[in-house]
Protein backbone atom coordinates (compact mmCIF):
# COMPACT_ATOMS: atom_id res chain seq x y z
CA UNK A 1 0.00 0.00 0.00
CA UNK A 2 2.85 2.65 0.88
CA UNK A 3 4.42 1.70 -2.85
CA UNK A 4 0.53 2.33 -4.57
CA UNK A 5 0.87 6.16 -2.00
CA UNK A 6 4.22 6.87 -3.63
CA UNK A 7 3.58 6.05 -6.92
CA UNK A 8 0.11 7.99 -6.80
CA UNK A 9 1.81 10.88 -5.47
CA UNK A 10 4.34 11.28 -7.96
CA UNK A 11 2.43 10.84 -10.54
CA UNK A 12 0.15 13.65 -9.40
CA UNK A 13 2.80 15.48 -8.71
CA UNK A 14 4.16 14.90 -12.89
CA UNK A 15 0.61 15.78 -13.99
CA UNK A 16 0.36 18.59 -12.83
CA UNK A 17 3.44 19.91 -13.90
CA UNK A 18 2.38 19.09 -17.04
CA UNK A 19 -0.61 20.72 -16.85
CA UNK A 20 0.70 24.02 -15.40
CA UNK A 21 3.68 23.95 -18.14
CA UNK A 22 0.88 23.67 -20.45
CA UNK A 23 -0.91 26.36 -18.65
CA UNK A 24 1.90 28.43 -18.70
CA UNK A 25 2.86 28.09 -22.11
CA UNK A 26 -0.23 26.01 -24.57
CA UNK A 27 -3.39 26.84 -21.87
CA UNK A 28 -5.61 25.70 -25.19
CA UNK A 29 -4.33 21.96 -24.78
CA UNK A 30 -6.13 22.01 -21.15
CA UNK A 31 -9.00 21.15 -22.61
CA UNK A 32 -8.42 17.49 -23.58
CA UNK A 33 -10.72 14.95 -21.49
CA UNK A 34 -8.17 12.77 -20.31
CA UNK A 35 -6.52 15.94 -18.40
CA UNK A 36 -9.73 16.72 -16.83
CA UNK A 37 -10.39 13.00 -15.58
CA UNK A 38 -6.85 11.46 -14.72
CA UNK A 39 -5.94 13.53 -11.96
CA UNK A 40 -8.65 12.92 -10.29
CA UNK A 41 -8.93 9.12 -10.49
CA UNK A 42 -5.09 9.33 -9.27
CA UNK A 43 -5.58 12.01 -6.65
CA UNK A 44 -8.35 9.38 -5.19
CA UNK A 45 -6.06 6.41 -5.22
CA UNK A 46 -3.55 8.87 -3.60
CA UNK A 47 -6.26 9.74 -0.70
CA UNK A 48 -7.50 6.35 -0.63
CA UNK A 49 -4.17 4.95 -0.11
CA UNK A 50 -2.92 7.24 2.95
CA UNK A 51 -5.92 6.80 5.08
CA UNK A 52 -5.22 3.38 4.65
CA UNK A 53 -1.93 4.10 6.00
CA UNK A 54 -2.97 5.96 8.64
CA UNK A 55 -5.49 4.04 10.11
CA UNK A 56 -3.47 0.51 9.53
CA UNK A 57 -0.70 1.74 11.01
CA UNK A 58 -2.06 3.99 13.51
CA UNK A 59 -0.63 7.53 12.46
CA UNK A 60 -3.41 9.78 14.05
CA UNK A 61 -2.58 13.19 13.50
CA UNK A 62 -1.49 14.74 17.16
CA UNK A 63 -1.32 18.58 17.44
CA UNK A 64 1.10 19.30 15.11
CA UNK A 65 2.96 16.57 14.60
CA UNK A 66 4.49 15.68 10.90
CA UNK A 67 1.50 13.74 9.93
CA UNK A 68 -0.32 16.96 10.61
CA UNK A 69 2.24 19.11 8.67
CA UNK A 70 1.70 17.20 5.78
CA UNK A 71 -1.97 17.61 6.16
CA UNK A 72 -1.83 21.25 6.26
CA UNK A 73 0.91 21.72 3.49
CA UNK A 74 -1.52 19.51 1.38
CA UNK A 75 -4.08 21.96 2.17
CA UNK A 76 -2.29 25.04 0.54
CA UNK A 77 -0.79 22.86 -2.50
CA UNK A 78 -4.33 21.97 -3.25
CA UNK A 79 -5.09 25.70 -2.75
CA UNK A 80 -2.12 27.08 -4.95
CA UNK A 81 -2.97 24.21 -7.73
CA UNK A 82 -6.38 25.47 -7.59
CA UNK A 83 -4.89 29.30 -8.14
CA UNK A 84 -2.67 27.80 -10.81
CA UNK A 85 -5.02 25.79 -12.82
CA UNK A 86 -8.44 27.33 -12.45
CA UNK A 87 -8.12 30.69 -11.04
CA UNK A 88 -4.68 32.44 -12.22
CA UNK A 89 -5.62 34.06 -15.92
CA UNK A 90 -2.30 35.88 -16.79
CA UNK A 91 1.29 34.21 -16.59
CA UNK A 92 2.36 37.17 -13.99
CA UNK A 93 -0.10 35.15 -11.19
CA UNK A 94 -0.12 31.69 -12.68
CA UNK A 95 4.14 31.41 -12.66
CA UNK A 96 4.20 32.24 -9.14
CA UNK A 97 1.30 30.05 -7.48
CA UNK A 98 3.00 27.12 -9.70
CA UNK A 99 6.24 27.43 -8.40
CA UNK A 100 4.77 27.68 -4.78
CA UNK A 101 2.77 24.87 -5.28
CA UNK A 102 5.73 22.77 -6.61
CA UNK A 103 7.62 23.92 -3.21
CA UNK A 104 4.82 22.97 -0.91
CA UNK A 105 4.83 19.75 -2.66
CA UNK A 106 8.49 19.32 -1.87
CA UNK A 107 7.79 19.67 1.77
CA UNK A 108 5.40 17.24 1.81
CA UNK A 109 8.18 14.45 0.37
CA UNK A 110 10.61 16.10 2.41
CA UNK A 111 8.41 15.72 5.96
CA UNK A 112 7.08 12.38 4.46
CA UNK A 113 11.02 11.02 4.36
CA UNK A 114 12.08 12.57 7.70
CA UNK A 115 9.23 12.12 9.94
CA UNK A 116 10.11 16.10 11.14
CA UNK A 117 7.90 18.97 10.54
CA UNK A 118 10.78 21.19 9.86
CA UNK A 119 12.77 18.72 7.52
CA UNK A 120 15.20 20.91 6.70
CA UNK A 121 16.12 21.96 10.45
CA UNK A 122 17.98 18.39 10.71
Amino acid sequence: MKTLHIVCALLSITGFSYRGFLKIFSPEKLSAKWLKITPHIIDTLLLASAIYLVINHQLYPDWFNWLSAKLVALFVYIGLGFITLRFAKTNPTIIPSFILALTTFAYILAVAKTKQVWPLMI
